[in-house]
């Protein structure tokens, strides 16, 4: 059975023409090994217990998702004063709301009424002047402030100076909004973003993010199998033989091996190859004419900030950045796609992809990023199928390990930044 897969919004451009591939020997410019440049990581088997686990999903909430910075929207959802949207984040069991206030200045609150703790804004997105409960009427303005309260003389040495909404820290980066629910965090989000944000100096997020797509997919798997099918690409050719049949593969990559990875204390890089050989299908050829392809042949090198394909390969099709703990930025020539994992059980996760374009200016510009949108579409589905079919089997016990190989270093990386943060099984071998 596919998971629900809703679309929210109004490109992402590639390929439908089927091939055949040959299997000719690996090409040593693709054969690189990660592993001896990070030794720390070792190569034994990864536990499948943290995948499964309620003790160590709890652990998660409250050593990770309650002490990181987390990217819960953009700026252009906020146009105006009095925009405002709720993030309900179930694994920190809160739901936020965003707003931006007659000031300008983005603000981020509990939505939980000072009153009787009842959820205070209800819907997904908005417009107000002032957020009142449904309650009871209580009201606050756009800073947070409580401005009214029905029958107030009837409380009891009430000061409504004191009840007003519980903050969270917001700061914006590039256009995205991240909270952190410590209203005081020890690092400020550029530092906390650090090599990431380094990276991404100078693509140009504000101009390509006029136009949004987006899907929201709940998901029954744990949100570190959906997240790990991000940061490997070995199973490209397998999975996604009909749907992106050569775009990533060739006969000398054959496994679409990267070209460039980077792993940082909690954060990670990775450059994915393009096959300059695709041979696009009629159809693509038309969308190609009109827009971004995931393999495009014609950027001009000079124009990608130094931090984007810093190898400078002439076969760049996209770079990830994986910021931890769970928000991936895909970076292609022309375009850029995000995937977020929010835990909401041990064996579930709310999946959100967004894929960002220009404004369109011509109906063939508009036919490009429809093409593309429903070629994400189709991708995803293939990937969502797979990650429910693994989790439905994993507490079998039949299997207790993963086994990873050179190119899934990035799930490795992953799962120990994880670990680190957790304890878990340190904590438990100190018990021994």
């Amino acid at each position: 059975m596919l998971p629900r897969l809703w679309k929210i919004g109004s490109g992402f451009i590639a390929n439908t023409k089927r091939s055949t591939k040959t299997c000719t020997p690996m090409s040593a410019d693709f054969n690189q090994r990660w592993h001896a440049s990070y030794p720390e990581l070792g190569t034994d088997p990864v536990p499948i217990e943290p995948l499964i686990s309620p003790a160590y999903f709890a652990l998660e909430r409250d050593r990770i998702f309650r002490r990181v910075w987390l990217q819960v929207g953009r700026i252009e959802q906020l146009p105006e004063g009095g925009s405002y949207f709720v993030k309900d984040i179930p694994i920190c069991q809160t739901s936020i709301v965003v707003v931006r206030g007659k000031d300008g200045q983005v603000r981020a609150f509990h939505n939980v009424c000072s009153h009787r703790s009842n959820k205070l804004l209800w819907g997904r997105r908005g417009s107000c002047q002032v957020m009142t409960c449904k309650f009871h009427g209580w009201s606050y303005g756009l800073d947070g402030k409580l401005s009214f309260v029905p029958d107030e003389e009837n409380f009891f040495h009430f000061d409504k100076g004191r009840h007003g909404l519980t903050p969270v820290a917001t700061e914006i980066w590039n256009g995205f909004i991240f909270i952190h629910l410590n209203p005081h965090p020890q690092e400020t989000l550029r530092e906390y973003l650090a090599e990431v944000a380094d990276g991404l100096t100078g693509y140009p997020f504000a101009q390509l993010s006029t136009t949004r797509f987006s899907w929201r997919i709940d998901l029954r798997a744990n949100w570190k199998i959906a997240q790990d099918a991000f940061q490997e690409s070995y199973h490209l050719p397998f999975m996604h033989k009909q749907s992106l049949p050569d775009s990533y593969t060739s006969p000398k990559n054959p496994f679409c091996h990267y070209f460039g990875v980077k792993l940082w204390t909690h954060h990670r890089r990775s450059s994915s190859y393009g096959n300059p050989d695709h041979c696009p299908s009629p159809l693509e050829i038309v969308a190609q004419r009109f827009g971004s392809s995931v393999v495009n042949r014609t950027f001009a090198m000079e124009d990608l900030p130094p931090g984007v394909n810093p190898e400078r390969r002439r076969e760049w099709a996209l770079d990830t950045f994986m910021v931890f703990p769970n928000f991936n930025i895909f970076v292609l020539n022309g375009t850029y796609l995000t995937h977020q994992f929010w835990p909401i059980a041990p064996d579930r996760t709310l999946w959100e992809v967004s894929t960002y374009f220009p404004a369109a200016q011509t109906a063939g510009q508009r036919f490009s990023q429809e093409y593309g949108k429903v070629l994400l579409r189709d991708v995803l589905l293939e990937d969502a199928s797979t990650l429910e079919a693994t989790q439905s089997v994993l507490a079998s016990g039949a299997k207790t390990h993963y086994v990873l190989q050179e190119q899934e270093i990035l799930v490795r990386h992953a799962h120990k930044v994880v670990e680190d943060w957790v304890g878990f099984y340190r904590e438990r071998e100190n018990r021994q």
